[in-house]
């Protein structure tokens, strides 16, 4: 099976497709600004689940994350779990820079 994914920048989110078909097995939502990328939504079709869709989907969208030169907010409990498996992509991880005073 061979999952491709396409960045759909006018609906906010990456979309993915298996062995060419055209109904959309699994997509990536987000909220971009110009330093940061919010992860706040995946969500892979039944059919499709355990086949690699989700995992295909969050390593182009951090490796586009990555080449654009934006960290990275993983709100979905999907992104952030794939993540946490996947040291190599952790440090594009969003960092808060504030301090808080006492």
């Amino acid at each position: 099976m061979k999952v491709e994914v396409s960045h759909v920048p006018e609906a906010k989110r990456y979309e993915a497709r298996v062995d060419g078909e055209t109904k959309v097995a699994g997509v990536a939502e987000y909220i971009r600004t110009t330093e940061l990328v919010a992860f706040v939504h995946t969500e892979v079709e039944p059919e499709y689940e355990g086949a690699g869709v989700g995992s295909a989907l969050v390593r182009t969208a951090l490796d586009e994350a990555r080449a654009a030169n934006l960290r990275v907010l993983a709100t979905c409990p999907f992104f952030a779990g794939w993540i946490s498996r996947h040291p190599e992509y952790q440090d594009l991880l969003y960092q808060s820079r504030s301090k808080v005073s006492d």
